[in-house]
């Protein structure tokens, strides 16, 4: 390993020579002060970049029209960083599940250079991964496996996750840096969001300190996460545990007073997951050396047979928009305009499913911001969908919610219109009505709205 002191020392067009190929680390871990050097050095040309979800201060240049003509990304997951190259074609967008990346690392075409950010050694002399380890551990050992170089920032705010770690001897170039890691601030959730949780916590997560298991969860980041989480505070269920790919501040309010203990998992005693993001600075300082928490890279924890092995996995995601016939979108506004990404969200739908009392849901606001129905009468055409009708998928909105599981095609139409506003419903409904696709939709209603429980009568549960 080489200490440098100057990132053109590590960042240059001796070491990233044409045809490279180049893998980053992500989220929190995206080591900016090697990427600012990438999007400044024109001198550097023709190499490609594989990315998920990049964060950080002043990196808007790495993806303007200007530097996206001799460096070609290759984006996994958008961030606002990299979306308005990917629409405009400056830059590709692969759709991708999370739990392949580290397959196709390994695979023929794969990196043969890695940037990334870590923290360490610990006293065997191993550094960790970080935040972020996803496809990064794939990456490092595809670069090696080729001849390749692995550059590193140390920097001095990243947190030591226990659970994925390196030895020395696989850096090549190490930089000091101490610069904040990003944040993700989370709203605090409105009442529409709050309605969401108390449905879930209600109706979805077992307790555990009887004699059956109690849930696992997987949830990301924001008013939703936040609203199961006090929910499930309020009602004070207790011995749960959790696998998920994206850790956040929510899940410390579960871990930290012991409401999640993980006694029912596979790994007990620690909650496992591939990248973390907080919303706050001591978010990180919590993660460091906290044994309560371990990384694992994202074919591990995105695994479709490594979720359905976990208790009552209850599988937490949101969409975009979601149609009568079921189908769910979450990275795209129509074909070809990508918000984001594939991610894990698959992994976790189908993984759930086959878990023993398990159960997928998708948990979404019934409007956007705007007002503008997420529930529609059909998807947009050639969109990218995430889940498809054949996947047994729960869905929650601020009305209540809709379980597909033994319906049919017009039976689900009918329970996933009550799930729309009320003036939205009444449109939905009357063109159920009016297509004979819909196999009698008068009748089925006549023994109530099939699959769906409404808020009230959620709470009735409580």
């Amino acid at each position: 390993m080489k200490r440098v002191s100057s990132v053109e020392e590590a960042i240059n067009p001796t070491l990233l020579k044409p045809g490279s190929v180049i893998y980053a680390s992500g989220n929190a871990a995206t080591p900016q002060v090697l990427l600012r050097r990438l999007a400044a050095d024109l001198e550097i040309k023709n190499v490609a970049l594989y990315s998920v979800l990049l964060l950080g201060q002043d990196l808007e240049e790495l993806f303007s029209e200007s530097r996206c003509r001799d460096l070609t990304h290759r984006v996994i997951f958008n961030s606002h960083l990299s979306r308005e190259a990917v629409n405009r074609g400056w830059a590709k967008y692969h759709p991708m599940h999370l739990s392949e990346i580290p397959r196709y690392a390994r695979e023929p075409g794969g990196p043969d250079v890695v940037l990334l950010t870590l923290s360490g050694p610990d006293n065997g002399g191993n550094y960790s991964l970080g935040t972020t380890v996803e496809a990064v551990f794939a990456a490092i050992h595809s670069a090696k496996h080729r001849g390749g170089i692995v550059i590193a920032e140390r920097n001095a705010r990243m947190p030591f996750v226990l659970g994925t770690t390196i030895p020395a001897e696989a850096i090549d170039y190490l930089i000091e840096t101490d610069y904040a890691l990003p944040v993700s601030p989370v709203h605090q959730p409105d009442d529409r969001a709050r309605r969401i949780g108390e449905v879930i916590a209600a109706v979805y997560v077992q307790d555990g300190r009887g004699s059956e298991p109690g849930s696992t969860l997987q949830y990301g980041i924001g008013e939703v996460p936040e609203a199961v989480t006090d929910a499930i505070l309020r009602r004070g269920i207790g011995d749960l545990g959790i696998h998920t790919e994206l850790f956040s501040d929510a899940m410390i309010k579960l871990v930290a007073p012991g409401v999640v203990t993980n006694r029912w998992k596979t790994n007990i005693g620690f909650a496992v997951s591939s990248i973390f993001l907080s919303a706050r600075a001591d978010g990180y300082d919590w993660l460091n050396y906290n044994s309560s928490v371990q990384s694992r890279p994202g074919d591990y924890t995105n695994s479709v047979f490594r979720i359905a092995q976990q208790p009552r996995m209850v599988a937490i995601n949101s969409a975009i928009g979601v149609d009568l016939h079921g189908n769910i979108w979450a990275d795209s506004m129509d074909a070809r305009k990508i918000y984001s990404g594939v991610g894990g969200q698959s992994d976790f739908i189908r993984g759930a499913q086959y878990s023993p009392g398990g159960v997928a849901i998708i948990a979404m606001k019934s409007t956007t911001s705007a007002g503008i129905s997420k529930i529609v009468d059909r998807c947009p055409a050639g969109i990218t969908t995430t889940a498809i009708p054949a996947d047994q998928v729960i869905i929650v909105t601020e009305h209540g919610a809709f379980d597909p599981r033994r319906l049919s095609m017009g039976e689900r139409a009918i329970g996933i219109a009550h799930l729309a506003p009320p003036e939205e419903r009444e449109r939905l409904l009357q063109v159920i009505t009016d297509d004979p696709a819909f196999h009698r939709p008068s009748r089925t209603l006549l023994k109530g709205v099939p699959g769906f429980t409404a808020y009230e009568k959620a709470l009735a549960r409580m």
